[in-house]
């Protein structure tokens, strides 16, 4: 028998715009950008997808297409291999990881389908099911609309919330408080600064969000790029409260400086940034190493299917604006299930289909 090859990929930009104006502690947008790559080969196709810009779509077809054509369909790792040194000359974090990403989680998908199993099988999976948090509270919401939507999930069975803070730090105790009312004492409280405040700016917060508002997770409260901040602020927040960071991280070369620098209590890790399934295993791997939890950053239909397989994540956040997006263009977009994402182990690979007249409406 003859080894399927990969034969085609193509790559499609869609851009969605939000149910309300969206922001977080250093950006605001209106609509968000989703490139479906479908990778084909061995008589099966494959999908896979990343948020990022329509730029990326292009990449695809000019530096990646030609550099995998023929590879081994079952051996994805081997394709990644020559999409990174196709990709030198142009620079890899960024665009270019978000393309390869993509790329790979197609070609995964792809692969496990030709093998008729699904791709939590595919990877080896530990459980059946995934917990996820609740996430959103954007700082563009008014109080009730913060309050309805927490207050939403924790309805749905979420243990775990996250709310957005930074754009207006002076506001932001009270938006706090007003979302530990609307959630009640029992469910977990995250914030996200999204890198919005200064060092000493954000150990102050930290102690107001804690003793206020019982938060247990601080996402970001600094850039990420300042490693000594985050260390700063790991040390020196309340006891119980997490520092988590990593959602930017293109390559292992960059989670392993968060964790060379005990920066994090928690490590993020996006597989549709960090190079795909491929890269995401070994992110996994370095956590393994350093004793440090992981967590899947957004995409949480992705992040459901590939969490299923690693021991050492906590949980994926299952993202508002990304959630949305996935239920309206994916058949098989996992739904939150009493607080946890489940993957459907019967159907093969990732389970999903874009349905293309409903995707066609925001085409680029």
């Amino acid at each position: 028998m003859s080894t399927p090859t990969i034969e085609h990929l193509e790559a499609r930009a869609y851009t969605v715009p939000t149910d309300a104006p969206e922001a977080d502690g250093t950006l605001s947008w209106g609509s968000t950008t989703i490139v479906v790559v479908t990778a084909s080969g061995g008589g099966a196709h494959g999908l896979g997808f990343t948020y990022t810009g329509a730029a990326t779509a292009g990449l695809v077809g000019e530096m990646l297409a030609p550099a995998v054509r023929g590879v081994d369909a079952l051996s994805p790792a081997a394709a990644w291999t020559r999409m990174r040194a196709a990709v030198r000359n142009v620079g890899y974090p960024g665009v270019a990881a978000s393309a390869i990403s993509a790329v790979d989680i197609a070609l995964w998908d792809l692969k496990a389908r030709l093998l008729g199993v699904s791709l939590s099988t595919l990877l080896g999976r530990v459980r059946g099911r995934v917990p996820a948090y609740g996430s959103g509270g954007f700082t563009s919401y008014s109080d009730d609309r913060l309050a309805e939507q927490l207050a939403g999930w924790v309805a749905r069975g979420f243990s775990m919330v996250k709310m957005k803070v930074g754009s207006d730090p002076g506001r932001d105790p009270a938006r706090v408080r007003r979302a530990r009312e609307a959630i009640g004492a029992d469910c977990a409280l995250f914030v996200d600064g999204n890198g919005a405040y200064e060092r000493t700016q954000a150990l102050r917060l930290a102690e107001t969000f804690a003793v206020e508002a019982g938060v247990s997770w601080f996402e970001e409260p600094v850039t990420s790029d300042d490693v000594e901040g985050l260390r700063l602020l790991r040390d020196r927040a309340p006891a119980g409260m997490a520092i988590a960071a990593g959602e930017y991280g293109y390559d292992v070369f960059s989670f392993r400086r968060l964790l060379a620098a005990g920066a994090v209590d928690v490590l993020q890790v996006d597989v549709t940034r960090c190079g795909g399934i491929t890269q995401m295993l070994g992110v996994a791997a370095l956590c393994a190493g350093h004793a440090i939890p992981l967590s899947a950053h957004t995409s949480p239909t992705l992040h459901g299917h590939v969490g299923a397989a690693l021991p050492g994540l906590v949980h994926v956040e299952y993202f508002h604006d990304h959630a949305r997006i996935e239920e309206m263009l994916l058949d098989g977009a996992l739904h939150p299930q009493a607080g946890a994402l489940v993957p459907d182990s019967d159907r093969p690979g990732l389970g999903l289909e874009l349905r293309t007249e409903d995707a066609e409406r925001f085409a680029q």
